[in-house]
């Protein structure tokens, strides 16, 4: 009983050494394994896809474009991780939600993780400064030295944005995905519809949180077009994708099989369809009283669906947006000198009337 108590007689001493970690590869990977699970099938990659089309025009260096890649696929990983539990979701990409397998607590703390280790790997790209030296003997000047050549240190003037400010930046807009993400789920929880004005102002912060945190970092790294400012090329984008995805949840069949059929229906969810249904016939409350079931059968979703379709026509007005957003991206594109990879990725965005 008390063959080990010895080794606590000097515990405190042990305490004041250098600090040495025992985290260890395998702890690491059990950690980790929520995220690995979600990882290891891939979805669309229409955030790499972004980074890749928007490097056309700034041209960031390849060591550090690649510390970008795997910070933004860090990011866009821990929120889907997250999103699923909040959403109460069965699938993603056609397969078990992660914290249906590995449980909410794990999962939580594993996306938690995930956002440190994608701002670790940022710290990468974080200005080299002058470090202080301990050599009393050399004259004032000399005690401070630059960790970098004169001719790597980029001209900050004419730059929208400055890679000093990159943590401000990254807090900034995970702030505003939080703010995006909590209304979403405030309007939901509480059966409370928002106008469409708002709905989009949420999607603005919720989805375009992280494409703007790439995108911000993407322009303090360019060594190209660092004067141009491509923030509102990439709220639009973000905006159209989320709609157009919340147009395929209730309309395709290949969504279905990925993520379940008419699943923003069983979750509450007030999606921009769903919105302007409701808006349409303030007077008829079919639709609030389905998201109030959280139907998990199809027969209400059908119905919910057909009247969606045929009473209020939001479905043909969710084509007409997006329509109108498509063809502005594709104008703001060439306005910006043209883009093969930004092009190829809206025509597989667009979706058919």
């Amino acid at each position: 009983m008390h063959a080990n108590i010895e080794k606590y007689d000097n515990f405190l001493s042990s305490l004041c050494g250098p600090s040495s970690s025992t985290w260890t590869k395998a702890q690491e990977s059990a950690l980790l394994e929520p995220y690995t699970y979600i990882t290891a099938n891939p979805g669309k990659k229409v955030t790499e896809k972004l980074v890749e089309g928007f490097n056309l025009w700034l041209n960031v260096p390849k060591d550090k474009l690649a510390v970008v890649k795997r910070a933004a696929g860090l990011f866009h990983s821990a929120s889907l991780l997250v999103d699923d539990i909040e959403d109460d979701s069965q699938l993603r990409r056609g397969i078990p939600v992660a914290h249906k397998i590995y449980g909410v607590p794990q999962t939580i703390n594993t996306a938690n993780y995930v956002y440190f280790l994608a701002y670790q790997e940022l710290s990468a790209l974080r200005p080299k400064v002058q470090r202080h030296t301990c050599d009393s003997s050399a004259g004032p000047d000399s005690r401070f030295t630059d960790d970098s050549p004169a001719a790597e240190m980029p001209d900050f003037s004419k730059r929208l944005i400055s890679n000093h400010d990159l943590d401000l930046i990254v807090i900034a807009e995970l702030m505003s995905l939080h703010h995006g993400q909590g209304l979403d789920i405030l309007w939901r929880d509480t059966l409370r519809c928002p106008t469409e004005d708002e709905y989009v102002q949420m999607v603005k912060d919720k989805t375009g949180g992280v494409l703007r945190t790439i995108m911000k970092i993407m322009m303090a790294c360019a060594t190209t077009n660092t004067n141009v400012d491509y923030i509102p090329l990439s709220n639009l984008i973000g905006i159209y994708y989320q709609i157009r995805d919340d147009y395929m949840n209730l309309q395709s069949d290949q969504y279905a099989d990925n993520k379940g059929f008419a699943e923003d229906l069983s979750e509450g969810k007030f999606s921009f369809p769903i919105v302007h249904g409701i808006f349409e016939q303030p007077e008829n409350q079919l639709i609030m009283n389905v998201l109030q079931k959280r139907p998990k059968t199809p027969t209400l979703k059908h119905h919910a669906i057909e009247y969606l379709r045929n009473a209020t026509k939001s479905f043909d007005y969710t084509l007409a947006v997006l329509k109108k957003l498509e063809q502005q991206a594709r104008e703001e594109l060439e306005r910006l000198g043209g883009n093969p990879i930004l092009s190829a990725l809206l025509d597989k965005l667009h979706v058919d009337a």
